[in-house]
């Protein structure tokens, strides 16, 4: 079949269908281990998904419902997520970082009158307006049943026998069906929910690996409630191929996870990768069976990541709305570097007229597919943010690209955080890039602050590497040595954290919003002369 064929097949596309058949023609394959201990073959999954299928049957679950999840990776999310589309019903992961009123604006838009979640996280309902919700399941518990906030918690225990009845379909599901409804971050405002579709995700995660082999296992590492690593697993699913699990990326267990569990491939996002090079290097730095890894988005520590653990380098574009339509890879070195179009997609670089600009000039990225619901559905009860996004018949990224002239496509910033200084368009991205390279220094976040002159000034605000600590003037000293002297930051703000969303974003809305704060270093106050060339 050609890929099209493939993505709009159910028993190509369909969770269900994909479960169904490897666990009958290759049962004893390895599908899941779950680090450190925990092994599925591809029956010993199905059981799984099947019995926990028929229980949220037994607790009211239809096709088409909308099933909360309110979970960390390992078996329970995993066995109810798949449940959840075996009955023909829409996963809607919530993350386990949500608490306060981004929850409860998920509790009262998705629609979901259950929800499955770990009794340690029942606390976060407190204070909070239930919404639509009427009945929670706790899995990694075991505590009794009660009524908190006017809803029901019932301690989950899956059903003993499984009624066949319960499992039975009225139709197919399709690979146009909807599969989940997976919350944006909500870096500025509520979060909204992207209604994604069987195709999607198989257009986002299986088309994409064209490099993966068949003895292939994947680490996943970072949550699955998010897309990035939701695509991975269902990657290896519809490949008949096999994944490691990790509760959740940890630097130091990274590693003997890796080795443990005979991972191959791993995708590396934000600073996962900076935080695995910051560690000490060691003898065992190439002895592991990781063959290559996508790091998204690709900056300075992707060559050397690959240089010192090596591995093959590759990097993926993608964003929750939309299937994977950049990647580039092995050999790759160029930050920023996100490669060039996948076959079914159109990409334009436009202005902010959606007029379309030269190669080498920044503009917005926007994306459209012949390939029918490759993208998002749109956005749950948000049709304005929907024609928003979809406005003259382009997915807008909000994402500055640019293209070069052999037609590779080059991540520069979110739109929103370029920074301008004395005539001079800074990259956030690049900027923070340079600044992580110190040794001292763990996360940085780039950000405009007023001048006094005109334009903007430039802040960053960084956390130290444990058991170090920053100097202003050396860490000053050190970016005017590597960086044009229009993007040498005139003020630095050293925090113990940044001020994160629940999906781990920095929110630099409140670092701009705080501005100067008594706190900073200002160099030019402090006399700090830089080169002038």
């Amino acid at each position: 079949m050609t890929d099209v064929e493939n993505a709009l097949n159910r028993d190509r596309s369909v969770l269900r269908y994909l479960l169904d058949h490897y666990a009958q023609e290759t049962p004893d394959a390895p599908f899941v281990h779950f680090w450190p201990s925990v092994k599925w073959d591809y029956r010993t999954a199905r059981d799984k998904v099947r019995r926990r299928a028929a229980t949220l049957y037994a607790h009211g679950v239809r096709r088409g419902d909308h099933v909360l999840c309110f979970m960390g990776n390992g078996p329970d999310l995993l066995s109810t997520w798949f449940a959840i589309n075996y009955l023909g019903a829409v996963y809607v992961p919530i993350n386990t970082g949500a608490r306060g009123r981004p929850l409860e604006h998920i509790l009262s838009d998705a629609d979901a009158p259950l929800m499955i979640a770990e009794e340690a996280l029942l606390d976060r309902l407190d204070g909070i307006s239930p919404g639509k919700l009427k009945k929670v399941l706790t899995v990694a518990g075991g505590g009794a049943s009660a009524i908190r906030h006017g809803v029901e918690i019932i301690p989950l225990a899956d059903v003993s026998e499984i009624d066949e009845a319960a499992l039975t379909l009225d139709r197919p599901i399709e690979p146009w069906d909807t599969l989940a409804i997976m919350y944006t971050s909500g870096t500025t405002g509520n979060a909204k929910g992207v209604v994604t579709s069987y195709v999607q995700l198989y257009t986002m995660g299986p088309d994409a690996f064209d490099c993966v082999e068949p003895d292939d296992r994947c680490m996943i590492c970072g949550p699955i409630f998010h897309c990035g690593s939701t695509l991975y697993v269902y990657a290896m699913l519809a490949r008949g191929g096999s994944i490691g699990m990790m509760r959740e990326f940890k630097t130091q267990d990274f590693w003997p996870a890796v080795r443990d569990t005979g991972s191959t491939f791993a995708l590396l996002l934000g600073v996962m990768a900076s935080f695995l090079l910051k560690q000490p290097p060691t003898g065992d730095d190439r002895n592991h069976p990781l063959r290559r890894v996508f790091i998204t988005p690709f900056g300075e520590d992707g060559p050397l990541f690959a240089e010192r653990f090596g591995v093959d380098a590759w990097t993926i574009y993608n964003m929750t709305e939309i299937a994977s339509p950049l990647h580039a890879g092995p050999g790759i070195t160029e930050k920023g570097i996100a490669g060039k179009p996948r076959p079914w997609y159109e990409l334009r670089i436009v202005d902010e007229n959606d007029m379309e600009v030269p190669d080498g000039t920044t503009g917005e990225l926007v994306i459209r597919s012949h390939r029918p619901w490759a993208l998002m559905k749109g956005y749950y009860n948000n049709p304005a943010a929907t024609v928003e996004a979809m406005r003259n018949g382009w997915f807008h990224t909000g994402d500055g690209f640019r293209r070069d002239g052999e037609g590779r496509y080059f991540f520069v910033d979110r739109l929103k955080d370029v920074i301008r200084r004395r005539g001079e368009n800074i990259s956030s991205f690049a900027l923070e890039g340079e600044v992580t390279t110190h040794d001292d220094v763990k996360e940085c976040a780039a950000v405009a602050v007023p001048s006094e002159h005109s334009e903007d000034e430039v802040l960053i605000a960084v956390t130290p590497v444990e058991g170090h600590s920053i100097d202003p003037v050396v860490l000053m000293t050190f970016l005017a040595d590597r960086l044009p002297r229009y993007m040498v930051p005139r003020y630095l703000r050293i925090v113990d954290a940044l001020p994160k969303t629940a999906s781990g974003k920095i929110q630099k809305h409140m670092l701009r919003a705080e501005g100067i704060t008594p706190d900073v270093y200002d160099r030019e106050a402090a006399g700090l002369k830089l080169r002038r060339a």
